[in-house]
């Protein structure tokens, strides 16, 4: 998981050297007249949890130029404290009161940051291929073991999103098996998932 138990024996330095990098990447985009988006994955250390995420965003400090990718499917594992117990904000067996009281928490934290959305599906579990490290399991949007309802999430996120320049929104996560990617459905009620989500938070 990128040497997280390496980076947590000194996270300030880790923190601090991934903030440097980053500001350069984003002197390099002002001068385009770009923006990047970090993704906050459960397997990159320093973006690893939520918290660890707000404290690079901030230490960062180009609100402007550098924000957040937020993923539906990673920041429920965020949630969960996958690779970071200590900043979870719930424990397995959670009521659907504690969901949304963490999940406000954390989209809250977050949500300032945030430049870029991705709809996605979890069942709360890890996936990883080839080079990748185990992250959020992208599932089917109407995977019966789906841990979230995505129209709901998806609120949080981009509530005054207009505000933040959000341009677009895409569906992210395929880790399914080719025959069901090869069927039209799949992808119909992806796309039928997106346009609610578009119906309830979009704007014009």
């Amino acid at each position: 998981t990128s040497n997280i138990a390496e980076w947590d024996k000194n996270p300030e330095a880790g923190t601090k050297r991934i903030a440097e990098t980053f500001r350069k990447a984003a002197d390099i985009a002002d001068d385009h007249g770009e923006r990047l988006a970090a993704e906050g994955e459960i397997c990159w250390a320093g973006m690893h949890s939520w918290k660890d995420m707000v404290n690079l965003l901030e230490a960062v400090d180009r609100p402007a130029t550098l924000g957040f990718q937020a993923d539906l499917a990673h920041t429920y594992l965020y949630l969960m404290g996958y690779n970071s117990e200590k900043n979870a904000l719930l424990k397995p067996g959670y009521t659907d009161g504690e969901f949304w009281t963490a999940y406000e928490t954390m989209t809250d934290a977050l949500r300032p940051w945030t430049i870029d959305f991705h709809v996605a599906q979890n069942d709360g579990e890890v996936h990883g291929t080839g080079s990748h490290d185990k992250t959020g399991k992208h599932c089917p949007a109407d995977d019966p073991n789906g841990k979230l309802d995505i129209v709901k999430c998806s609120g949080y996120w981009l509530k005054g999103a207009a505000d933040r320049e959000i341009e677009h929104i895409c569906w992210d996560g395929c880790m399914f098996p080719n025959e069901m990617l090869e069927q039209a459905s799949t992808w119909n009620t992806i796309l039928g998932t997106m346009i609610k989500v578009r119906d309830a938070h979009g704007w014009n």
